[in-house]
């Protein structure tokens, strides 16, 4: 019987919303601050992965051939818990599918901790995959704000919680050294003690989520949607989704192309800096400003990708990367100054790319289907950077920085073409 009441008690509280523009728009505003409160936390965990994930399989391993292997495990279970994560809120809502992912993500890194206290590799490597859930909600956090966003809107929407986790996740390189103090004084090595962190924020963002996205945005955007169907011819409907693929297929390109070049540059920096002389707390400052351009420049990506379209904005990712494996290519080792430069193109590269595409794909779907559809997208996105993780330290070890920089810029330009393909099918 409680059950009953509470289901009716709910479907009322949703179709309070259905029809008043008002509420939309407060829960609207609602949702974009809960979770950008959420993306702080989110941001220093996922930092702690990118910062000495490397490092600690370069000590562990005793060779840099696989130092890109911690970012394709984590990355690699960020796309199982990506496709996880997008189910889970396409029939719970955004709620709990975000909250489970975030504090799996934090679990994982606690088994980080361990490894790293036993020395275990074993253990590393499955803590690693299990700390991707983090990841793969982090950036499954950006679509909870787009749910109840118009398509004027959704772009601004997107980077708004993106500019959130850029406090987190410049906080949290620049905190590595603070950290690795912390963890020698409680007897864990210094490279876990990003982990430290990143289990504490993770589990955070969970909570946070969990106690304040309420009500769940996802579930009144189909019931708001599926009351606008009804006024709909089925014709309509079916031209709508017949042209939806093909903007699907070009937003999920758009992302794989800049993860995979983004992924594989970023991975190999810290390695490639140690061997030139640079310490923990100098890799930790390249790689803040390399967070902080990836996220800080939503500020006005989001409305430039809205008012001058996610094609422009997505040809100025390709650009953009494409000079940033330039230079990264041509700049000294021991030159901090052209290092900084390069990773913050990168970061602002995969920025104009990662806003552009999730924007389109948004368009390109409908509330029914969105959760599930983004998660799968996300999962093929979340591969590519393990993959683009696993082959940059082969690369590096066979030849250098400078030949997978090259590469990642040439890769990048690929992203114009196809743009360009979608941009002449709409006419």
């Amino acid at each position: 019987m409680n059950n009953k009441t509470n289901a009716r008690a709910q479907s009322a509280v949703v179709q309070s919303y259905v029809h008043s523009p008002e509420k939309q728009k407060a829960l609207y505003q609602r949702t974009l601050f809960v979770v950008s409160i959420s993306q702080i936390f989110g941001g220093a965990g996922l930092a702690a992965g990118v910062t000495v994930g490397a490092l600690i399989a370069q000590q562990m391993l005793g060779t840099n051939a696989y130092a890109g292997l911690p970012t394709a495990l984590f990355t690699l279970g960020s796309a199982g818990a990506a496709y996880s994560v997008g189910k889970l809120s396409q029939r719970y809502g955004r709620r709990t599918g975000l909250s489970v992912g975030f504090i799996i993500g934090g679990l994982g890194a606690i088994g980080v901790i361990i490894a790293a206290l036993i020395n275990s590799i074993l253990l590393l490597f499955a803590s690693l995959l299990i700390y991707g859930a983090g990841t793969a909600t982090n950036l499954q956090a950006r679509y909870a704000g787009t749910d109840l966003a118009n398509s004027k809107q959704r772009a601004t929407a997107i980077s708004m919680t993106m500019v959130f986790t850029t406090f987190g996740a410049v906080a949290g390189p620049n905190l590595v050294n603070v950290m690795g103090s912390f963890a020698d004084s409680i007897g864990v090595p210094s490279l876990a003690g990003p982990f430290i962190l990143a289990a504490a924020a993770y589990i955070l963002a969970g909570l946070v989520l969990f106690v304040l996205l309420r009500p769940e945005p996802l579930i009144i955007a189909k019931a708001i949607e599926a009351a606008k169907h009804n006024h709909h011819k089925r014709e309509e409907i079916e031209t709508s989704v017949h042209t939806n693929k093909r903007g699907i297929f070009v937003g999920a390109t758009i992302m794989i192309l800049t993860q995979i070049v983004m992924v594989a540059i970023m991975t190999m920096t810290p390695v490639h800096m140690s061997h030139h002389g640079h310490g923990l707390g100098t890799v930790g400052i390249v790689i803040g400003f390399h967070i902080g351009a990836m996220y800080l420049p939503s500020l006005f990506t989001g409305v430039l990708v809205d008012k001058l379209g996610r094609i422009t904005m997505a040809i100025a990712s390709g650009v953009t990367l494409l000079l940033a494996g330039l230079i990264a290519a041509l700049a000294p080792g021991d030159s901090m100054t052209l290092l900084i430069i390069a990773l913050s193109l990168l970061g602002l590269g995969w920025n104009f790319g990662l806003i552009s595409g999730t924007a389109l794909l948004v368009d390109s779907t409908e509330t029914s289907t969105r959760a599930k559809t983004q998660g799968t997208v996300d999962v093929l996105v979340a591969l590519s950077g393990a993959a683009g993780g696993a082959l940059s330290g082969m690369i590096v070890a066979g030849t250098s920085l400078s030949t997978l920089s090259v590469v990642g810029g040439i890769l990048s330009i690929l992203l114009i073409p196809v743009v360009l393909w979608y941009r002449r099918s709409k006419n």
